[in-house]
């Protein structure tokens, strides 16, 4: 544990900004107890009257007492959110991805975390092997739910040899605590033929299954191949048939838990469905999109609200006069003839080349070509949006490029809250390169629509 934690600033008329304390300082303790991290922090601040140990940067002590309202801010401000170190995985998973990456990129790609306070936070998995008795304490005393477990398996034996982990079988014996605590759980196994699918896939559901209503839900993934294995262990893919047989079994369950608890429960990624070539569930199985970050029910939502949108811009602009309108109110001049381009993976092209016919209908001045991107850098069997490389689509645009005004990709190519691919290829050298303005779209149906239509934010959006 720190002993104390590096004040980065103070907010300005805050209580803390009316106490001598400064950035650089260090917050040692509130009321007595040290502060492990940001759960420990928020916790104490919740009291009305705090006493605040500082030690300045000059190595001197002083002491605060603060009276506030129970969820009144102090104003101070930490240069780490998390207020601590994140914990590195210390497993060896036969199917991690980042174990499957070349040399040479940005040393942040590499980083294995497992930290049950991320996945509060932010929504990662974990695989509990981290996890000392102590974190499951604070994990019940915090009441932090939900937690997002990476169990892979429910045999005990067959997790110490996927994770690589002595440990991994005994770890799964956590999860009883947070179930007899109510801690809030989502689930996620990583399918890897040979290995933990057909009738051990049958087996870790039926005993997940023992954990309803708690575990709220758990996604069944494909394991991702890249070109890069070389010293692990061999993996096949799933081929069509094996899709089938997995959609058919969870399926099964699924009918079972809706029965018993109006839960789907378990639940195939979008891949199965595309995979196996069958239709995607209707959107009342995704129990509210419990997993859609997880890949389970992206699709369909995309979709949905597309095509909600799109009919809904049509009804308004069918209906009115003058100057037109959409939902938003936004004015907007009549609606340019142009040519776009637009970048997806092959996963889902289909799906987009049914987004933008589904456009080029109702306003035919927009010629839309949907172009796939082959996934070169990890290799062709990785076929997701969010794992192309700055590389990989300017080479395969170039040829394209003949009459393009504009080109529309999603915004999960990009590092999250950045302009930057994952091989560090910025969206200014791609813009210069290709010579083309990129529109970089959200992830909602409506924000497809808009930025199609080229209205709203993306109507006459300047280039950097």
């Amino acid at each position: 544990m720190k002993s104390g934690h590096i004040i980065e600033s103070i907010v300005d008329n805050s209580i803390a900004s009316g106490l001598n304390i400064h950035a650089g300082d260090e917050l040692v303790s509130i009321n007595g107890s040290e502060i492990e991290d940001i759960f420990d922090y928020q916790y104490h601040c919740e009291n009305e009257v705090l006493t605040l140990k500082i030690r300045h940067t000059d190595g001197s002590f002083e002491e605060y007492e603060v009276s506030k309202d129970e969820d009144e801010d102090i104003g101070i401000r930490f240069a780490d959110g998390l207020m601590d170190d994140y914990r590195h995985c210390s497993n060896k998973c036969i199917f991690c991805f980042i174990d499957q990456m070349p040399k040479g990129m940005r040393d942040t790609l590499y980083f294995k975390d497992d930290d049950a306070r991320l996945s509060f936070l932010q929504g990662n998995y974990i695989t509990l092997t981290n996890m000392s008795e102590h974190d499951i304490d604070r994990i019940i005393k915090y009441r932090l739910s939900p937690i997002n477990v990476s169990f892979q398996t429910m045999n005990p034996e067959l997790r110490c040899k996927m994770l690589n982990n002595r440990f991994a079988g005994e770890a799964l014996k956590k999860v009883d605590r947070l179930y007899e605590a109510g801690i809030e759980m989502n689930g996620q196994i990583v399918l890897c033929k040979g290995y933990n699918d057909g009738d051990e896939l049958e087996y870790s559901i039926s005993r997940l299954y023992e954990y309803l209503p708690v575990i709220r839900s758990v996604s069944v993934v494909p394991v991702g191949i890249t070109k890069f294995r070389e010293g692990l262990p061999k993996l096949e893919l799933f081929d069509k048939d094996d899709a089938i047989k997995v959609i058919s079994l969870i399926e099964k369950w699924q009918k079972k838990a809706y029965e018993e608890y109006g839960l789907h429960f378990i639940h195939a990624s979008d891949e199965w469905y595309i995979t196996a070539g069958l239709d995607l569930p209707e959107e009342e199985r995704y129990d509210g999109y419990l997993q859609i970050e997880n890949g389970v029910g992206m699709i369909r939502s995309l979709l949905n609200e597309f095509e909600d949108s799109l009919r809904d811009v049509r009804d308004r602009l069918e209906h009115s006069k003058g100057i037109r309108k959409l939902i938003t109110g936004i004015e907007y001049k009549r609606i340019r003839k142009e040519k776009i381009l637009v970048v997806t993976g092959r996963l889902v092209s289909g799906y987009i080349r049914q987004m933008a016919d589904s456009v080029q209908d109702v306003f035919p001045q927009k010629e839309i070509e949907v172009l796939p991107i082959r996934n070169d850098f990890f290799g062709e069997t990785i076929t997701v949006t969010g794992l192309l490389t700055g590389q990989d689509i300017i080479a395969q645009c170039l040829p394209h490029m003949e009459g393009v005004d504009r080109i529309i990709m999603p915004e999960n190519v990009l590092r999250a809250g950045t302009e930057v691919f994952l091989d560090d290829i910025t969206l200014t050298e791609m813009r210069n390169t290709l010579h083309s303005r990129i529109d970089i779209v959200k992830s909602s149906g409506y924000d497809n629509v808009m930025c199609y239509l080229g209205i709203g934010d993306y109507n006459g959006k300047k280039e950097k």
